[in-house]
């Protein structure tokens, strides 16, 4: 038995497997994708519980998942992993070439691929920007192109929570582009379309789709989302208990089952939180000193191409307008190539031809970081 047969034995026994786990736990209803030949498969990427929930969908289409580089540092889980589905590594925070050619080549061997193209779990409900990259691989790539989306999820586990809420999830197949109709489009409009069709809002759903999602602490951990506070501005001065989050100041909401928030003044929900506070950290509307921001308790790692892990010190993290200063090591912000935030506490990125990753407190805040690296570079 050759590696792909091993895979698709695995695929059929794992089906079986969360078929009869994923849609009762996420009251979740789906639509098969009934396509022949290989498919790239572009969801869109609310909840790190994704790649099951499209697998709903793939009763007869095993593929191959492109999955973060962290999930290949987890010692024998890893090994187990790599043997029963053998994920594509991406490395976040970075271009991501080795990647696109590793899914290219499955792809003309006729064998299919999932990847999510906005290259991580939204924080806020709404689809992110998505690689470009993405629709210049599906026109070379003589597969047939699936987008897919998934409604729902975020708000049944959103990313900065901790706990599932119980509402209702629904995946299904929104486009189906054959690689003749994707050689008669060009890049861009390839890259528009998967645009157009994995769109969501969260709380856009909400008004024309509602339901509840329900679940203890429901606010528990948003600070790892929300880091600026609407009446005194300070950064990460909120924090959460249950239902509630609270700032020192004196301000408070409660996140209710809906996804909303009482009072509704000033934020109704997150996505409007969310455009508020990075506009103020883009303005630079917030309390401050000389440092932007500032973080303690963090680790610094180099991560080698070999996903080996080299600790380069623990410390301090400061953010200041040209510079972010980790446990001692300078980085100038123009010379940090790529960012992202992986899970929720690490960030990770490109300096100098390496990469590294940054650990912070369980709590911590570190899309702040990001954000103000993005407005930088123009993002």
């Amino acid at each position: 038995m050759d590696e792909f047969e091993r895979h698709q034995r695995n695929w059929k026994y794992l089906q079986s497997l969360f078929h009869a786990i994923i849609p009762p736990l996420f009251h979740m209803t789906y639509e098969q994708v009934e396509v022949d030949g290989p498919i790239l498969l572009v969801p869109n990427h609310v909840t790190a519980w994704d790649p099951l929930l499209v697998a709903m969908s793939l009763k007869n289409k095993q593929v191959y998942y492109v999955a973060s580089e962290h999930l290949f540092r987890l010692g024998p889980a890893t090994k187990i992993l790599e043997h029963l589905v053998a994920p594509i590594p991406r490395r976040k925070g970075t271009t991501g070439a080795d990647t696109a050619k590793t899914m290219l080549r499955h792809l003309k061997n006729g064998r299919s691929v999932c990847v999510f193209a906005e290259g991580a779990q939204t924080f806020d409900g709404r689809t992110m920007p998505i690689f470009p990259a993405t629709a210049k691989l599906a026109k070379r790539s003589g597969a047939t192109l699936v987008t897919y989306r998934i409604e729902g999820g975020y708000l049944s586990w959103p990313r900065w929570a901790s706990n599932l809420r119980r509402g209702a999830v629904h995946g299904h197949p929104v486009g189906v582009y054959s690689p003749e109709q994707l050689k008669a489009m060009s890049a861009k409009e390839i890259e528009a379309q998967i645009v157009e069709d994995i769109q969501e809002n969260a709380f856009d759903r909400q008004k024309v789709w509602p339901h509840k999602y329900i679940g203890g602490r429901q606010a528990e951990f948003l600070e790892r989302m929300v880091y600026l506070c609407p009446k005194c501005r300070r950064v990460d001065a909120m924090t959460s208990k249950g239902n509630r989050f609270t700032c020192s100041c004196g301000f408070s909401v409660k996140y209710t089952p809906m996804g909303t928030f009482k009072p509704s003044d000033p934020f109704e929900n997150l996505a409007q939180w969310e455009d508020w506070q990075a506009e103020a950290l883009r303005k630079r509307e917030f309390r401050h000193g000389a440092a932007l921001l500032f973080d303690t308790g963090v680790t610094l790692t180099e991560i080698t191409t070999s996903h080996e892990e080299m600790m380069v010190g623990r410390g301090a993290m400061e953010l200041y307008d040209d510079k972010l200063v980790v446990a001692g090591l300078e980085l100038p912000l123009e010379e940090i190539t790529d960012m992202s935030v992986t899970r929720t506490r690490l960030l990770m990125l490109s300096f100098r031809n390496k990469y590294y990753e940054i650990c912070a407190a369980k709590n911590a805040n570190v899309r702040k970081y990001y954000e103000i690296w993005a407005q930088k570079h123009g993002l």
